[in-house]
């Protein structure tokens, strides 16, 4: 079987950028690798004073390194005998010096969090005893890690692929229950599964396109460009299903940004620090009191929320109120949640106006309609009033008096249904991570030309082309396919020890 390309076919350019970013990703793997054969040690714990403190070691030499400045109780038990999994107790020694008493955990390659031979010396956690030891490490030989450097060193040993190496600090960054079912998700390999199976539809299409094209001076179709194009649609799918999921997974991760707004004067401020339980925002009679943002967050259910009160939407000619009002409509253009509140005692069509006003300017926000200032009304007006604006609006209605806290509790029970995070289940994959959506959208960008391809009867040489690049992008958020500046990007994010 011959293949059809020739070498005429490639232009010197495409010749030239190849070898050059073969040559460059091949320096930077054996610099990385040749990195790798340094013992690294970091106090894992974060430095600060406590109970006890974990100090990590990991590399060839950290059995050796360690050893060197450790006497353990049993003199037979030396940690160059021990097995994998033993914990051993002894003391830390500089010298004839005793410095504290630990305990230490051997971990043999390839099992251990690295997948290289690691040792975790657990001491007292005055930050003087910590920094002692650490100096003694690296008298001993070995190197101070670099932040990330030991998960780096799990991603480039195969113990887990690139999207679970950021699940770690995602974890450890986790401010909230929905946040951290996200990252333990993605950590325990869903994420990488569903591109796996990805990947295995694609691989699907190209050998198919390959084999074509080995054929292609004999005009021999070998694939059904129908059954193609079902593979492609449903790749499609999953793509966009996984770009989509992303509004709510950034929004899960650094809190859901909940916008206040309204006019003057219609308890947007009280209803803050009745949501916060205390005296965040400053509250008064005199309209235009809150001329800029004040910002505060509170986790629901699980889910944290970044509440923002905003200065009253008002016809005013004071510059600063303006100001404040300007950035109020941004703010509302930014929102995930839109809390549009007005007193309930206002004639319904001006309850109207006001809370469409705010809809216009929200954007794509989930708005809710807050009627405030309940407490001035009966139970059977206040319900009436609620009937009529929901039905007008079609929006989701809650009464309330912000001054009394009542109504606060089914706001908030609103607010996390509202906010989509309850549907995050323990096993629902959803994407947080901004270089996971772009790699997605580039891959779904792909597919698509894929698809028109096939619709459009293009040859195969070209369809190929599109599903190998739909292929590198989802690669790179594995790791499949990287380089030394996404390496470097992501790994400095996080703390030193991890």
């Amino acid at each position: 079987m011959e293949l059809n390309w020739k070498l005429s076919d490639i232009t010197v350019f495409d010749s030239i950028v190849f070898c050059c970013f073969y040559l460059s990703n091949s320096f930077v793997y054996f610099c990385t690798m040749m990195n790798q054969r340094d013992t690294i040690c970091a106090i894992a714990t974060g430095g600060q004073a406590g109970a006890i403190a974990v100090l990590r070691v990991s590399g060839p030499e950290a059995i050796t390194i360690t050893s060197k400045c450790f006497r353990p109780s049993v003199q037979t038990k030396t940690l160059a005998n021990c097995k994998g999994g033993t914990v051993v107790f002894g003391r830390i020694m500089d010298g004839s010096e005793i410095v504290d008493e630990v305990l230490i955990s051997v971990f043999r390659a390839p099992r251990s969090f690295t997948g290289e031979e690691t040792i975790e010396i657990a001491c007292h956690g005055s930050v003087y005893l910590q920094q002692r030891i650490l100096e003694l490490l690296l008298k001993m030989g070995a190197r101070l890690a670099l932040p990330g450097e030991f998960t780096q060193r799990a991603f480039l040993n195969g113990k887990m692929d690139l999207s679970q190496a950021e699940a770690v600090a995602d974890l450890i960054g986790a401010s909230s229950k929905a946040s951290h079912r996200i990252a333990m998700h993605q950590m325990r390999g869903g994420f990488a599964g569903e591109l796996t199976l990805l990947h295995d539809e694609m691989v699907k299409i190209s050998a198919l396109l390959e084999l074509e094209l080995d054929f292609s001076e004999e005009d021999v179709e070998f694939a059904d460009r129908t059954l193609l194009l079902d593979i492609a649609t449903r790749i499609r799918h999953k793509v966009q299903s996984l770009s989509q999921s992303f509004k709510v997974g950034n929004a899960i991760k650094n809190g859901i940004p909940v916008v206040i707004a309204g006019e003057t004067n219609v308890g947007k401020s009280t209803l803050l620090n009745a949501l916060l339980k205390e005296e965040r925002a400053l509250v008064s009679d005199i309209h235009g009191t809150t001329r800029d943002t004040v910002e505060d967050t509170i986790t629901l259910g699980g889910i944290h929320f970044r509440f923002i009160d905003t200065a009253g939407l008002r016809n005013t000619v004071d510059v600063v109120e303006q100001m404040g009002i300007d950035r109020t409509r941004s703010k509302l253009g930014m929102a995930e949640i839109a809390l549009a509140v007005a007193e309930i005692t206002l004639p319904l069509e001006v309850i109207l106006a006001k809370v469409q006003e705010i809809k216009n300017h929200s954007a794509e926000a989930s708005v809710v309609c807050i009627l405030n200032k309940a407490d001035k009304l009966s139970d059977d007006d206040v319900q009436a009033r609620v009937e009529i604006v929901k039905q007008k609006l079609d929006l989701p209605v809650v009464a309330i008096s912000a001054k009394f806290f009542i109504g606060i509790d089914e706001l908030e029970s609103l607010l996390v249904k509202v906010s989509g995070a309850a549907d995050v289940g323990e096993n629902t994959l959803v994407v947080s991570n901004l270089r996971h959506y772009e790699a997605l959208v580039k891959a779904g960008d792909a597919i698509d030309r894929v698809i028109s391809g096939l619709n459009q009867g293009i040859t195969a040489d070209f369809i190929a082309m599109d599903i190998r690049q739909c292929q590198h992008y989802l690669g790179e958020i594995t790791g499949t396919f990287t380089n030394h500046e996404i390496l470097g990007y992501i790994f400095k994010n996080f703390c030193i020890g991890k």
